[in-house]
C-alpha cells in the first residue's frame, strides 16, 4: 500500500488555544542532543501485561511473519479545523533510506495529534521516520533508535521554531513499527494502540494525562503541576513534541512536558489479527475492547483496513466525538478475522433435597 499522509492548512481550537498561521519551512537536524531523563521515563515492556516481552529474532525458517496491509482515514469532524496528521508505510526502510534493505519486513504507521496549530504534527509527521530509519543503530538496537528518535524531532522542532516563531504548537505521537514478526510500539501523548490477538484487545500504549500517578509524579519532580487535569493549567497532555513556547513546561534542560516516548514491545503470532492506532478523539468514544470488536466485525464483512478505518471514524462521528478523527488500522492475516467458538461446557443439572422433597409430595398428590 502506498504511503498515506492527511491534513488540511488550518488551526484549531483545541488546547492550548494559540493558532499560528502563515507560511513556515521545516529544518531538519542531525544533533543528538536530547533533553534530560526523568527517573519515571522508563521504558515498559509489556510483560507488564502478561504478554511476553520481544525476544532475539529465531529461527528465520521457522520464525512467524505478519502478512501486512495498512488502511488510515481521518475527518475534521465537530472541529473548525484539522491538526491530525498520519502515515501509513509497509515499506519502510526502502522509503526513508537511500541504500536498499533486505533485512526483512520493516513498516512504520503512526498518528500525530497536533494542539495550537498543526506545524509540529506535519514536522513529526515527516521528520520522526526518518530519523528512526537513519540511526545507525536501527534496528540491531530498536528501543535506543526510536527514543532518540522522539527526542531528535523535539529538538529539530525547537530550533525550527527559534527561526520562525509562526510554527510555535505542539503535537502528541504514537508510531508502531513492525520489524520481522516484533510490533514495537512508542507513544507520547494521549493517543493509542490496541492489538487485537484472538479477539482480545491488548493495549499497547498508555494514556499520558497530567492526572495519571506515574505521569503527575514526574511532573512535579520535574516542578510543575497539576490543575484541574491540565498540566501547569495549560496542557491536558503530559507528553508531547513540541510546544516550546508555552512558560515552564519544556526547556534543553528538561521540565515537566516531556517529548519522551514509552515503548511497549510483542512478538506476533499467528492469533495476532490486527492493531488499530488512534488519535483521542476516537477513544474519547470507544473503550479499546468495544473498538477492537466493532473493527472485528467489520473486517469480517469486508476484510479491508481502509474501509474498516472509515467505519471506525463513522462509528465516532455518530458518538459525538468532539475532535478530529484518524485511525490506522494493520492486519497481519490476508484472511478476516475468523469465527470465535466459545467451547460448549458440560451442563450440571441438580435438585435441592428441599426440591426433591416438594416433588415427592406432589407425586404423592398424584397416587390419592
Amino acid at each position: 500500500m502506498e504511503d498515506n499522509k492527511f491534513g488540511n492548512e488550518s488551526s484549531s481550537n483545541s488546547k492550548p488555544p494559540n493558532p499560528l498561521a502563515g507560511g513556515h519551512r521545516l529544518v531538519a537536524s542531525a544533533t543528538k542532543k536530547s533533553l534530560v531523563r526523568h527517573p519515571s521515563l522508563v521504558i515498559t515492556k509489556l510483560s507488564d501485561v502478561s504478554l511476553e516481552p520481544r525476544a532475539a529474532t529465531g529461527d528465520p525458517a521457522t520464525e512467524y511473519l505478519p502478512i501486512l496491509r495498512s488502511g488510515a482515514w481521518a475527518d475534521i469532524g465537530s472541529r473548525s479545523s484539522m491538526e491530525d496528521v498520519y502515515v501509513c508505510t509497509d515499506n519502510f526502510m526502502s522509503h526513508y533510506r537511500s541504500t536498499s534493505s533486505n533485512e526483512g519486513t520493516h513498516a512504520f504507521y503512526g498518528v500525530f495529534d497536533g494542539h495550537g496549530g498543526k506545524h509540529a504534527a506535519d514536522f513529526a509527521c515527516n521528520h520522526l521516520p526518518r530519523f528512526i530509519a537513519e540511526d545507525e543503530d536501527f534496528p540491531r538496537q530498536i528501543d535506543r533508535a526510536i527514543s532518540s528518535a522522539f527526542l531528535q524531532t523535539d529538538t529539530a522542532f525547537a530550533e525550527a521554531c527559534t527561526l520562525d516563531a509562526d510554527l510555535a504548537s505542539g503535537t502528541t505521537a504514537l508510531a508502531a513499527l513492525v520489524i520481522g514478526s516484533s510490533l514495537v510500539v512508542a507513544n507520547a501523548g494521549d493517543c493509542r494502540a490496541v492489538l487485537c490477538r484472538r479477539g482480545k484487545a491488548i493495549e499497547m500504549s498508555r494514556d499520558h494525562k497530567p492526572g495519571c500517578f506515574r505521569e503527575k509524579e514526574r511532573i512535579e519532580a520535574s516542578g510543575g503541576y497539576v490543575y484541574d487535569g491540565y498540566l501547569n493549567g495549560q496542557l491536558n497532555v503530559a507528553r508531547a513534541i513540541g510546544d516550546w513556547h508555552l512558560e515552564g513546561l519544556k526547556s534543553i534542560d528538561g521540565g515537566p512536558l516531556s517529548g519522551e516516548p514509552e515503548l511497549m514491545s510483542t512478538r506476533l503470532t499467528e492469533e495476532d489479527e490486527f492493531l488499530i492506532i488512534g488519535c483521542d478523539g476516537i477513544w474519547d468514544v470507544f473503550m479499546s475492547q468495544n473498538a477492537v470488536d466493532f473493527a472485528r466485525r467489520r473486517l469480517q464483512e469486508h476484510n479491508n483496513p481502509v474501509m474498516c478505518s472509515k467505519d471506525l471514524v463513522d462509528e465516532a462521528l455518530k458518538r459525538k466525538s468532539g475532535d478530529n478523527l484518524s485511525v490506522v488500522v494493520v492486519c497481519f492475516q490476508k484472511q478476516p478475522p475468523p469465527n470465535l467458538v466459545a467451547p460448549r461446557g458440560r451442563v450440571h443439572r441438580s435438585i435441592s433435597a428441599e426440591g426433591l422433597k416438594e416433588l415427592q409430595g406432589f407425586l404423592d398428590t398424584l397416587k390419592d
